[in-house]
């Protein structure tokens, strides 16, 4: 899909908890200042109401007429309806909400809703680290390519979104890509949400530092004082993010096994990854020991750390070689490596949420 020669527009809207950030996309690009308005308010009826106000006013900035509505919401949600569900950030949706047909009512254009977690993993996949890691390995010669992407985001929450052949994939309920409902192998009784998110970091820094909850400081002054940039326990920060690379590592080696592709990471923890991202890789890359004393790979391919020059040079390079094909003079090029690397965000996560839902809206409008 090339997004810059796209002419069309769709209004997009970024759903958090605090704000809510409205825009128009062309071509790929914001092309209006984003309009922020809060996202509390006293009713579900003024919510509803801020919303309608915040596209109405992306829409009066524009001198063409948008083609479609497409943004992320959290869920859980019936998203192909439209329809908002008991939201935890956003506790007037409860019961059921019919967010995307008031739309549609509202502004005669079609409306498309998603996970955040799926719009940043389409944004990615079309403009993002698959490109980006396909056009490296054409430039190297090598026949690999890859197709299929895990995206994975780290921050208020666990999140995941999959995209394999150009397409996001949905499940039947809407309830595709929820990485974060896996068991954590850190704490087996917990989800593997509790270690792999902003207050997952906070509490393991604070029980390791043996300071109170009340005063931790924000993960950005953890990821700090563990890189030595400003005081604090350092070995307490260290530790707690070395929690969220075993706890993400084991869950995306789960995932990434029935998927078999790249993995990007993204949300506001993942600018951390100089602290957890080889610890992480090395998870991934664990063994299992059999009853024999024996080792098993714990996956059929090698992980990769992409954002490791020296991995990233090993993974584009692969081990390409000719080989003949028996009762004949052709040869085919083969490279037996089974590989498969894990980056961060080359977009950044907002901008590749907002790409992720041009690119849906413009995708499903072509299908009619």
């Amino acid at each position: 899909m090339n997004l810059k020669d796209d002419k069309r527009i769709v209004l997009t809207l970024d759903a958090g908890g605090t704000n809510f950030v409205f825009s128009a996309i062309r071509g790929g690009e914001e092309i209006i200042a984003p309009i922020i308005l809060p996202a509390a308010a006293g009713t579900l009826e003024d919510v509803l109401q801020r919303i309608i106000q915040g596209f109405e006013e992306a829409k009066s900035g524009l001198t063409e007429d948008p083609v479609a509505i497409s943004f992320a919401f959290p869920g859980p949600a019936e998203y192909p309806l439209g329809i908002i569900g008991n939201l935890e950030n956003l506790p007037l949706f409860r019961g059921g909400v019919a967010l995307g047909p008031m739309l549609e009512e509202k502004f005669e254009l079609p409306v498309y809703i998603n996970n955040d977690g799926d719009l940043f993993a389409y944004g990615e996949a079309i403009a993002g680290l698959l490109p980006e890691i396909n056009n490296k390995l054409e430039e190297s010669g090598t026949p690999k390519r890859y197709k299929n992407l895990l995206g994975a985001t780290f921050g208020t929450g666990f999140g995941g979104g999959i995209v394999s052949n150009g397409e996001l994939f949905t499940g039947d309920n809407s309830a595709q890509g929820e990485v974060n409902r896996i068991r954590n192998k850190v704490h087996p009784f917990y989800s593997v949400e509790e270690s792999v998110c902003i207050r997952g970091i906070e509490k393991s820094y604070s029980r390791d530092a043996r300071i109170d909850e009340v005063i931790c400081p924000t993960p950005q002054s953890i990821f700090e004082i563990g890189m030595g940039q400003v005081e604090g326990n350092k070995d307490a920060a260290k530790r707690a993010f070395q929690k969220l690379a075993i706890a993400a590592g084991d869950a995306l080696a789960n995932a990434i096994t029935l998927i078999d592709g790249l993995i990007v990471l993204g949300g506001g923890l993942s600018g951390a990854w100089p602290l957890f991202m080889q610890n992480l890789v090395n998870e991934m890359n664990r063994k299992f020991e059999l009853p024999s004393g024996k080792y098993l790979e714990r996956l059929e391919i090698k992980v990769y750390n992409l954002q490791n020059e020296k991995d990233l040079d090993r993974f584009i390079k692969g081990r390409t070689r000719e080989i003949k094909v028996p009762f004949s003079e052709k040869t085919v090029t083969y490279d037996p490596i089974k590989r498969i690397g894990v980056g961060v965000s080359r977009l950044g996560t907002s901008k590749a949420t907002s790409v992720g839902a041009y690119a849906f809206a413009l995708n499903e409008l072509d299908k009619k």
